[in-house]
């Protein structure tokens, strides 16, 4: 693997939640008669709220169950024990897995409507580059297992705390 791409991915992590900060810094303080109020940020939280927060990076991985080799869909059973092998030893402290419907176009130039799961994973901005290595583990063992093209990744600047 390529050690520029983690370098490269979270700086655009930072880049990107330090656009997002300018963003609620600079937008209108008052709207027009009528017009809805606008969603609050991290800006505008209290600031006990806001301080119990701290940087994380939200992944969500989507998996696909329809192989494009013609084989059977993987099941349910197949995928709770494939999250219970790879993705649980890899984040032991936690993900949220969804059942889903979604579609995407295969190498063939098919478009592939399919039965999905979305894992959701939720980690410490400091610990980005350890856990990259982890989530491409994990696509790699999927796309292996069942045959698949791809594993959809999805890596966004959060705030958390528990």
């Amino acid at each position: 693997m390529n050690a520029t791409k983690p370098r490269l991915r979270i700086a655009a992590l930072v880049l990107a939640a330090a656009l997002a900060g300018a963003a609620a810094a600079t937008a209108p303080a008052a709207l027009a008669d009528g017009d809805p109020a606008p969603p609050v940020t991290l800006s505008q939280a209290a600031p006990s709220q806001a301080a119990d927060l701290a940087p994380y990076v939200q992944t969500h991985l989507m998996f696909g169950t329809v192989r494009p080799d013609g084989g059977p869909d993987v099941t349910d059973r197949q995928f709770r024990a494939f999250v219970d092998e790879v993705v649980t030893p890899r984040f032991p402290a936690g993900l949220t897995v969804d059942e889903v419907r979604g579609q995407y176009r295969d190498r063939h130039g098919t478009i592939e409507r399919e039965r999905s799961y979305e894992v959701y994973l939720l980690y410490p901005l400091t610990a980005a580059q350890e856990q990259d290595a982890r989530i491409e583990e994990i696509r790699d063992a999927y796309t292996a297992r069942f045959a698949q093209e791809s594993v959809a990744r999805v890596d966004e600047p959060a705030r958390a705390g528990f």
